[in-house]
């Protein structure tokens, strides 16, 4: 039965358009099954009912005419309990509903399963047989294994339906938006740029031609162009390679050869594909084939037929224009990429880019910090789109909703305009009050951080707004190197930030890579690598590396003197032992070294970042080993979660606002005032409006922020009233979600006159 149904899903994989796929589906799967009738039915929660979209055995008239209410029938049953139903006579059943439509008179066993994809019906498949019987669990458990594989077909070619352009070039009157993951607030309009894309058949997108004939063209002159590099590349290695790899070259030959491959493609493009698509569907029939064979030679062969099609591929898109001339024509841009990083933000021209959309992550991954930090509108985790139909459509981002709407009507974009400048607006009233101090109505001061290390271009326009670096993440540059960067290097890096800001405290953070943050020249191989190697451990476990960068900082700081060093990752008080007896290894060595009399180095303070939740239930023992404390919410709300927050899957489930999270931190800032020991917030959660009068009123004074968000904080802040601040603490700890916690914070930001803040418009 499982050869069956990869067999099932290997064919509809091929179809590229959805009706036809579904229809295949339902004709094979009662053939498989020896069953009377299959019917798929897709849920459309705007008219809040279920469509009869494909049949073998129902009347085929009642496609697209039959639609089932979702508290309606059987049908709307399995919907509303998000469970297979099995029954043997369904007439008999209180929730059957007769449609005369369909024809099902002469049936009475029925089964059905819900097809669901990240907690969404999509749709409902069916099995119904004329004999009054149970179906088996055999027959179950395949229908129900079907309906998880047709799930992620179906969520796909809804993303493709969203993006579907007729040939005029207009959109459907209703512009319906894609979903993603807010990953940073704002909004932006502009020309989807796709960095680094890879051209191969597996990320193309079918599309329809109507010039066959231009398409057969360009189809041959691809082919040519292919014969004639793996021609040049038979005879390059012709003498220094064995002749069974010589043969694959052969092969590669006799599949370009118009009897083979070509004659197929050019029947593809008469039936109204394009070259690229007409090339992927008939390669993809190729690859399966000889992917499902039981010879393991065979099988190596589907790798052959893939690269060669993929040749072919790159020849006939060399013709169009390259993007980087795109980009150059198109001006105002949004970079989209599988996850954006902190090289394509650099490459890309500053000027140009207007907002960032990453198919993967979440909304405290890597690339959303970096977006937040830039100022850049962000959509994060829109994982069921292909990225290819996203390039050179105009797109407008929501980054306070997640929306993504592509090649908007002319109505849409101009309201879409309107709250941009009503954006615009905002950002000015905010910037009148760049230079005042950060206190609440009724005189609570507070001391505003910069999180920096990402762009000293962006932290320095904002600095003079700051108290000081409240996290200076020192691993950038090593991330950015191809090599570990020098105790030289290092020193002159950390000197140019102490000696920009001598009357200011510096926090420097030592090395903290692993998880999201590798090192190309030092990789890191784990199942789990947020619960692996990374931060203090790795450091510990090469102190050669840890004493180079410590004994940087400590050289950096001679004649300046604002220097503070946090160790990441802690989990236990014996790694804050080993630390600081490296630490002040280091510091004997520098001051000996620089033939320093005894006592005019200075010992920075030395603190702790406080991210894993066993540390929670051990800071009494921290406090007597440490100058400080630091929060990082980003790790610590990931690790109390138990959520990964790189992964798209579990994204909703990530959230700062979690009322155990909020908990925590009330717990933390609780014990450490008890304890005379400072400490500051330094997550993402420091820079949100609601964040920062959530961790006001708990009892922090320090917040440390990336620069973009410093001058909105401090607006917040001196638009509160204490007091109020913690009534509405007191509220949001007694509620049990954290969609009900920010929307009591969001409905306090209304009041007060912010709500532009945390929502598109003033």
């Amino acid at each position: 039965m499982l050869t069956t149904l990869k067999r099932i899903v290997q064919e509809v994989n091929q179809i590229p358009d959805l009706d036809n796929a579904l229809s295949c589906v339902a004709s094979r799967v009662k053939d498989a099954l020896k069953v009377d009738s299959c019917s798929v039915y897709l849920a459309n929660y705007e008219e809040q009912n279920l469509l009869l979209v494909a049949t073998d055995g129902l009347a085929p008239d009642a496609i697209g005419h039959v639609a089932i209410g979702f508290s309606e029938g059987l049908i709307g049953l399995i919907g509303q309990r998000e469970e297979p139903i099995n029954i043997s006579d369904a007439p008999a059943h209180p929730r059957f509903k007769h449609y005369p439509e369909v024809k099902e008179e002469n049936y009475h066993a029925f089964l059905g399963a819900p097809i669901i994809h990240q907690r969404r019906v999509l749709g409902v498949i069916t099995l119904q047989q004329r004999k009054r019987r149970k179906f088996s669990e055999d027959e179950e458990a395949f229908l129900v294994t079907l309906a998880t594989q047709l799930a992620l077909e179906i969520a796909h070619a809804e993303a493709r339906g969203i993006l579907t352009v007729n040939d005029s070039g207009t959109t459907s009157h209703w512009q319906k938006p894609l979903r993603g993951v807010p990953g940073s607030t704002g909004l932006a309009i502009g020309i989807g740029y796709i960095a680094d894309l890879k051209v191969n058949l597996r990320n193309h997108v079918a599309r329809r031609s109507d010039d066959a004939e231009g398409e057969l063209a360009r189809f041959k002159q691809a082919v040519y162009q292919t014969r004639e590099q793996v021609a040049d590349l038979s005879s390059r290695i012709a003498t220094s390679v064995p002749d069974d790899v010589q043969g694959i070259f052969q092969l590669y030959h006799q599949l370009l050869d118009a009897n083979s491959l070509g004659t197929e493609v050019e029947a593809k493009i008469q039936q109204g594909w394009d070259a690229p698509s007409a090339l992927k569907l008939v390669v993809d029939v190729y690859v399966n084939q000889f992917r499902s064979m039981n010879d393991p030679y065979m099988q190596e062969r589907a790798i052959d037929v893939e690269d060669l099609a993929n040749r072919v591929l790159v020849n006939l898109l060399h013709s169009e224009q390259d993007l980087s001339k795109k980009l150059a024509s198109v001006g105002e841009s949004i970079l989209i990429a599988e996850e954006v990083s902190a090289p394509m933000l650099a490459e890309f021209p500053r000027d140009k880019l207007r907002g960032i959309i990453s198919m993967r992550g979440s909304n405290n991954s890597h690339a959303a910090i970096l977006a937040r930090a830039m100022g850049l509108p962000a959509v994060m985790g829109l994982t069921d789109v292909p990225l290819s139909l996203l390039e050179g459509k105009e797109i407008l981002l929501d980054g306070y909703s997640g929306a993504v709407i592509v090649a908007p009507s002319e109505s849409v974009r101009e309201e879409f305009k309107q709250l941009v400048a009503e954006e615009q607006l905002l950002s000015e009233r905010i910037l009148k009050q760049a230079d005042l101090e950060a206190v609440t109505i009724d005189g609570c001061d507070v001391s505003l951080l910069i999180n920096a290390g990402l762009s000293a271009e962006l932290e320095n326009s904002h600095m003079h707004s700051g108290e000081g670096v409240g996290l200076y993440r020192t691993e950038v540059p090593f991330m950015l190197r191809q090599r570990f960067p020098s105790e030289q290097e290092q020193c002159s890096l950390y000197r140019s930030m102490l000696k920009a800001y001598p009357g200011k405290e510096i926090c420097m953070r030592t090395l903290d890579v692993g998880g999201d943050k590798p090192l190309p020249y030092f990789p890191i191989n784990e199942e789990n690598p947020f619960l692996g190697w990374r931060g203090i451990r790795l450091t510990l476990d090469h102190p050669e590396i840890f004493l180079v960068q410590v004994r940087a900082m400590l050289r950096a700081n001679i004649g300046y003197g604002n220097l503070k060093i946090m160790l990441p990752m802690i989990t236990t008080v014996s790694e804050v032992v080993e630390a600081k007896r490296l630490i002040k290894q280091a510091y004997y060595e520098v001051a000996d070294e620089e033939k320093m009399p005894e006592g005019a180095l200075l010992m920075p303070k030395i603190g702790v970042m406080l991210e894993v939740p066993s540390v929670l239930y051990h800071l009494p023992q921290l406090a007597a080993k440490v100058d400080f404390f630091s929060v990082g919410s980003n790790d610590l709300t990931q690790y109390l979660l138990a959520v990964d927050r790189n992964n798209p899957r579990v994204a909703p489930l990530y959230d700062s606002y979690h009322p155990a999270v909020l908990a925590a931190l009330n717990n933390i800032v609780q014990q450490a005032n008890q304890l005379n020991t400072p400490v500051t917030v330094c997550g993402e959660l420091a820079g949100e409006p609601g964040g920062a009068i959530l961790l006001l009123a708990m009892g922090y004074r320090s917040l440390s922020m990336n620069s973009h968000n410093l001058l909105k904080v401090k607006w917040v802040i001196r638009s509160v009233d204490l007091s109020d601040a913690k009534a509405l603490l007191a509220e949001v700890l007694a509620l049990d979600e954290p969609r009900e916690v920010k929307n009591r914070i969001n409905h306090y930001l209304e009041t007060i006159g912010l709500g532009g803040l945390v929502r598109a418009g003033i």
